[in-house]
Order: structure tokens, then sequence, then C-alpha cells
């Protein structure tokens, strides 16, 4: 009778100890690619990655060089590294089912990756082309996840697994489009109120009561002289619209898999889509403004603007221009 009883207690000691090591080696997360059952449907985009036989060998030879310059920047101009917080992820879009994590840069195509996800996640309903999709509704908070949402170890298995991508632009087109953007537009009377209104307080001399009021005068020498003012920062934060990529997204401390560029955005954005395997599914829009920012735009607006305040904003937005490999603008006067 003991014999028996020291049997059945040794049977379910090994019922448990196998039902644990089952429960261990089971993933917190199903990943993209392999469906409840165990059978394999499809490779997740970061296997797509490394695997590297869905892209011409020329287009993955350009995303590895920025990858290698952007972790030897991050290697030379960062001092330490510290850990991530979730106020850090705020701009990282989750979409769960394509096993995709994507930094939005205001100003570097933003909206249209946004409007490609709603329709991948399933946001968009039945809409298939992203142009159908307004613009406004992009932005609506809560239409995409974001990466600061979820538990830590969600966060963490989300950013072993899933293929992460961010799209970045030349640091002085970006801002002169997001100036162009925020403060020259009659409809923006928000960010007038905003920030037009405490640019022309602290950085005009004697500004009109309308001005003050308003701030819808802003030029793009004032803005300048906002952005340098320690004050500003000290104040509160950068808006989304000038603030460095590097603090929006954190590229030294976030592995990114894709570096994607506003200079070949049609290219890259095909190439991301490939690796998802989405390429059928959804079409990246192609640029049709006329109106763009670009690099000739962009030193007339600097025209105006003394060798010292270049100098102080190019030191601003320097680890932008590193970090994403772009070379000093030729207009610029204080080299």
């Amino acid at each position: 009778m003991r014999k028996a009883e020291v049997f059945l207690c040794l049977g379910c000691f090994l019922m448990v100890l196998l039902l644990f090591f089952n429960s261990s080696l089971t993933p917190a997360l199903e990943p993209p690619g392999e469906s409840s059952s165990g059978q394999k449907s499809r490779r997740s985009p970061l296997q797509a990655l490394h695997d590297g036989d869905q892209v011409e060998s020329a287009v993955q030879a350009v995303h590895q060089g920025r990858r290698e310059v952007l972790e030897e920047a991050c290697r030379s101009y960062t001092r330490k590294r510290r850990v991530l917080i979730p106020e850090d992820l705020k701009h990282v879009i989750v979409d769960d089912q394509h096993g995709l994590l994507y930094c939005y840069v205001p100003k570097v195509a933003c909206t249209n990756w946004k409007r490609v996800l709603m329709v991948l996640t399933g946001v968009a309903g039945p809409i298939r082309d992203p142009l159908a999709i307004p613009a406004n509704e992009a932005h609506i908070p809560g239409n995409l996840r974001a990466l600061s949402e979820y538990s830590a170890s969600q966060i963490n298995q989300r950013l072993r697994s899933y293929l992460k991508f961010v799209f970045v632009r030349e640091p002085f087109e970006r801002l002169v489009s997001a100036y162009r953007n925020k403060f020259t537009r009659s409809y923006n009377t928000a960010f007038h109120k905003r920030y037009g209104t405490k640019i022309v307080q602290q950085h005009r001399p004697d500004p009109q009561p309308e001005a003050l009021q308003r701030g819808n005068d802003v030029s793009f020498a004032e803005f300048v002289y906002y952005l340098v003012d320690p004050a500003t920062q000290r104040e509160e934060p950068f808006n989304e619209h000038w603030e460095r990529v590097h603090s929006l997204c954190h590229p030294c401390l976030i592995h990114y898999d894709v570096v994607g560029k506003y200079e070949t955005l049609e290219q890259d954005s095909r190439y991301v889509l490939q690796l998802a395997g989405v390429e059928d599914q959804v079409t990246f829009p192609a640029s049709s403004k006329s109106t763009r920012t670009t690099g000739d735009m962009a030193a007339q607006f600097f025209q105006n603007i003394s060798p010292f305040y270049q100098k102080k904003l190019y030191n601003l937005y320097r680890m932008d221009f590193l970090l994403f490999n772009y070379s000093i603008p030729a207009y610029l006067k204080f080299r």
C-alpha cells in the first residue's frame, strides 16, 4: 500500500513538472507567421529581413549600410545608454497582425504611413486605398495602438520579434516644412495661438497688439530664435513637428531594422511592405505634392539667418545629421 502511494505521489510530481516545463516554453506572444495550431503560415517581416531572399540585393545593401552608419554614430556620440521607459515609446505604432513597429516622425510622410497601417490593422474597415482615409482621421488618438500602451513584458517581446522601422528626412528641410505648414497656413489657428503668440511676445521687439493676440505672422527668423533659446525647452518639450528624430524615436536605444528616408520614400516604403509580405494588399501612396519643401526652398529660408544662429540651430539638430548620415547643407555660412 505504502509503495503504491509513493508511486502515485511520484506520478503526480512528474505530471506537475511536465506541465510547468511545457508552460515555460510557451511564448508569451504568438509570432506572426505561426497559427495557433502551430502550423507555419508565412514568415514574419523580421525573418524575411534576415533571410534576405525577398528583395533585390542592391536594396538590402543600402539598408545594411544605413544600419551600420547609425550603429557607428551611436557608439561614437552617445556617452551612456539608459533604459527605455514607456514615455520613449509613445511614437512607436504597433501592428500585431503583421509584426511591425513603426516610429512616426511628423513631416516625414507619417500621415500616409498611418493610413497604410490603418488598412493593414483593419481599423479602416473595408477601405483598401490609404488615400480614401481623411488625413485628420489618421491622427485620431486611439485609432492605432502605441507601444507605450503595452506591459513591460509585451513591450520586450515586440521589440525582440517585430520588424522595427522609422522614416527620416534631411533635418533642415523637415524643419522648414514644419514652419511652412504650421505658421504660414491661415487654417492653422491652433498653432498660431499656442506657439505663434508666445514667439511674437518673446522674440519680436515692440510687437503690435494684433500680432500678440493672433500670432499668425511669425517669421522664420523668429521661429529659429525660439528654437535656439535655452528657455524654450526649459519651459516645455518641443512640439513633435520640430522635435529632433533622435528624441522622438530613440534610435540609439531601439535597434531599427529599416531606416527609410524621405528622399527615397517610394522605394523604401515598398521595401517595408515587401518584408511584411503585404505588397499585394496595400500600396504606399505616391507623392503628388508639388509644393513640398526641397533643399533649394530651405536654402531660401536660411538666407536671412545669420551665421551665428545657423550654427546654433545646426548644433541643436546635429545628432539627426550625424545619426542618419546627412551632410551639413552647402547653403550654411558658418563653416
